[in-house]
């Protein structure tokens, strides 16, 4: 469960930025979760709208680092090569001002409250505070980049000290921790690696390999007795692409060898930070059942639509099964809106979404907010993202920052609201530039296409 999570500098976002999850009203008719320790819920659902270069992927981008950070610091980063982060760099000394990243979630029943400062060299500050029936006490606090740095509250047991040994300057506590298997750490390590999930344009293949896993596990299990699809293919039926599923080779040995070669020799170059992308993955094809027989097209030929969903099957349905959180992107790019409305309500809907899952997504697309959408988003899952006009630093707000009548009686059209511009967020388009541009053009254009060369002019000339 996800109920709250802040960024500061980070891409386009300069100053502290706070997204929640938390519900400002009770909407029985949407699937939400109790906080808990509390008398608070959580939304199911959180769409972000802005404008293009707003900053609303930053957002995701920002979940994804931190994500990251826990996951791979203490295994895979450089011990001297500082900290990997994306600060904002519109301003002079951007590497003078530290990065903060903060969670507040549950797992099993309990909620947390976890967060880190870096620069691009150390850990500046680490911290992780847990509420037993609503109470917030101390687990770990981080103070400084040396091991002496951490301070414990005693309700965190287990080999600390050992823990604190083997940190190193620019690697988290909680990576370090996991490693040792400690056992409430690790629990929240895994969290974060399963419980947590993204969808964006750069890892695709990584849920494209996911996704086959899924499928080859469902295909191995034993038949529960129900007759009917393994439940991926089932989702991916519904969608009406036409498919009637899916087939996969495993990966060769041989490629993967070869990468693994490929990258310990340059590794032997250039030293222990070098990534190669492109691990070898599943060989994926899509059957089509058409009145002449079954037929395999390999994905690459399939539409960007048709792999855009394939891709989303594993976390979704992941995430639906076991209550995780799915942050995605650009939910609607190559998505139908129809199709991107259905995705919203798997999620939103009681009956679909019986374990809590989240969906936290970026979008153009404003047809969600109207009031003829298949699913109904309500005012407090409703965020913006715009640009300051003199910084071009990102400022995220909720539209509960505006008066909303969201009553069965009284319900704005937050779609009509929102692209007359009543909220903004929107672009603001230069008609100046546009009329100068047109000008441009009848003029011949930047290439001088229509216009008469010189020596075509002194030809006209003669000839008259």
């Amino acid at each position: 469960m996800l109920l709250r999570f802040q960024v500061t500098n980070h891409a386009s976002i300069r100053d502290e930025q706070e997204l929640s999850l938390i519900a400002v009203d009770d909407r029985p008719e949407r699937a939400q979760t109790a906080v808990p320790g509390a008398d608070g819920q959580v939304v199911p659902v959180a769409a972000v709208y802005g404008a293009n270069a707003s900053g609303k992927s930053n957002m995701i981008s920002a979940l994804t680092w931190m994500r990251y950070a826990v996951l791979e610091s203490f295994r895979r980063w450089d011990p001297a090569g500082g900290v990997p982060r994306r600060p904002f760099r519109l301003r002079q000394n951007p590497g003078d001002h530290p990065s903060t990243y903060a969670l507040d979630f549950a797992v099993d029943g309990t909620r947390y409250e976890y967060g880190f400062t870096v620069d691009d060299e150390v850990v500046l500050e680490e911290w992780l505070y847990y509420y037993p029936e609503g109470n917030r006490r101390k687990l770990y606090v981080r103070d400084g980049s040396a091991p002496d740095a951490v301070s414990f509250g005693r309700w965190l047991t287990g080999r600390r000290k050992t823990i604190s040994e083997l940190l190193r300057p620019n690697s988290l506590y909680l990576s370090v921790a996991a490693a040792q298997n400690h056992e409430l750490l690790r629990t929240l390590h895994r969290w974060f690696r399963n419980g947590l999930r993204t969808a964006t344009d750069t890892d695709f293949p990584q849920r494209l390999d996911f996704t086959m896993k899924l499928l080859r596990r469902g295909a191995e299990a034993p038949d529960p007795g129900n007759g009917g699809p393994e439940p991926l293919t089932e989702l991916l039926r519904f969608a009406d692409l036409g498919v009637e599923g899916l087939q996969f080779r495993e990966p060769d040995p041989r490629l993967i060898d070869e990468h693994k070669r490929i990258v310990a020799a340059l590794s032997n170059v250039v030293g222990d930070r070098v990534r190669v992308d492109g691990v070898p993955g599943y060989e994926v094809h899509v059957e089509h059942r058409t009145d002449e027989g079954t037929f395999s097209i390999g994905l690459p030929e399939e539409s960007s639509g048709t792999r855009t969903w394939i891709g989303l099957l594993g976390p979704v349905l992941t995430a639906l099964s076991d209550g995780g959180v799915l942050a995605v992107d650009e939910l609607d790019a190559r998505l139908h809106p129809y199709l991107a409305d259905a995705l919203v309500g798997m999620f939103q809907s009681p009956q679909v979404n019986r374990s809590g899952a989240q969906l936290l997504f970026t979008t153009h697309e404003a047809s969600l907010l109207g009031n003829h959408a298949r699913t109904e988003l309500f005012r407090d899952q409703i965020w913006f993202t715009e640009k300051d006009r003199q910084s071009l630093a990102t400022r995220v707000f909720p539209v509960t920052d505006f008066y909303v009548r969201d009553s069965p009686g009284a319900k704005d059209n937050l779609e009509k609201r929102y692209l007359s511009g009543r909220y903004g967020a929107l672009p603001l388009l230069d008609d100046d530039s546009l009329r100068r541009l047109a000008e441009r053009i009848s003029d011949g254009g930047l290439s001088g296409a229509g216009q008469a060369t010189e020596e075509e002019r002194r030809k006209a000339a003669g000839a008259a």
